[in-house]
């Protein structure tokens, strides 16, 4: 299955920006001018979510903290704990 953007190089030039980034002041002038307030908010509840479950908290009490829906916990929490290894990667580097 192709990733979305694989089949006219949209996707490699994002990954490219996004590795190109070196302080958070980068990051933020990047997402400011990529996606909405909004899509900025959901990204920031999910990497919370999934800080606070790799961390051992319940499904509650990251949905109770974070505001995310029980469908945003589960989901995150598949990812956190599925073949991706996206999260795992960022938070471990995180610390």
């Amino acid at each position: 299955m192709a990733r979305p953007g694989e089949k006219n190089g949209e996707l490699e030039l994002l990954l490219r920006a996004l590795c190109a980034l070196e302080t958070p002041e980068e990051a933020w002038a990047l997402l400011r001018d990529l996606c909405t307030p909004r899509e900025i908010d959901d990204l920031s509840q999910r990497i919370g979510v999934a800080s606070m479950l790799a961390a051992g908290s319940s499904y509650v009490d990251v949905s109770s903290a974070t505001g995310a829906s029980s469908t945003t916990v589960s989901r995150v929490s598949k990812c956190l704990n599925g073949a991706g290894g996206g999260y795992r990667l960022v938070l471990s580097r995180l610390g």
